[in-house]
């Protein structure tokens, strides 16, 4: 997710003093960042990251173990509570690679928002990286030309080219940190053969 929140990430104009939040369910670990509505930009007033390590939970055949599914219900439970006064509007929840290639995907995302109490979107891999790519422009300075942004997240890596705000190109690979690590070293064999 990104570093900082935009009202891009979130879609909405918002009002003076609203309390906004984003989520991002990541392969690798789930970050919350809560903020407030002033003078018409958001100010950070809370940031959560847990390393759930959801993509390491799946299976050969896509199936997420109880293991990785308690850790995720645990931590959306948490991030629940400090979400449960902010209005669903305001709130927008993105699951990225690993939900995206889970085998049926619907029962945990039930649980998973009842845990949370808001909506779960799980979305694909070129709009997980405009939103990486517009929390790095709004983060960032802008400097003249071209940016290259890339995101190696668990399940997937994004890369985009921008200028400004400007995205003139986005992709979303299946190249993960874990999910090389199962594809290529099972069992965490590091052999000469794997490698």
């Amino acid at each position: 997710m990104p570093k900082t929140l935009t009202s891009a990430a979130l879609r909405k104009p918002f009002k003076e003093g609203d309390l906004v939040a984003a989520v991002d369910l990541g392969s690798n670990s789930f970050h919350m960042v809560v903020a407030r509505h002033v003078l018409g930009q958001l100010r950070i007033i809370d940031r959560i990251k847990e390393h759930v390590m959801l993509a390491d939970g799946l299976n050969a055949r896509k199936q997420l173990s109880e293991k990785a599914e308690k850790r995720a219900i645990d931590c959306l439970a948490l991030f629940g509570q400090r979400l449960a006064n902010l209005k669903p509007q305001n709130v927008r929840v993105v699951a990225t690679n690993t939900l995206r290639t889970m085998a049926d995907a619907r029962p945990f995302i039930e649980r998973a928002e009842a845990a949370l109490g808001h909506r779960i979107e799980i979305i694909a891999g070129r709009e997980e990286a405009r939103l990486i790519y517009m929390g790095v422009a709004h983060d960032k300075p802008p400097k003249k030309g071209k940016r290259l942004v890339i995101d190696i997240g668990g399940g997937s890596t994004e890369f985009v080219i921008g200028k400004g705000l400007e995205i003139l190109e986005r992709e979303s690979l299946q190249i993960g940190c874990i999910a090389n690590i199962q594809r290529f070293f099972p069992d965490n064999q590091w052999t000469a053969k794997s490698w």
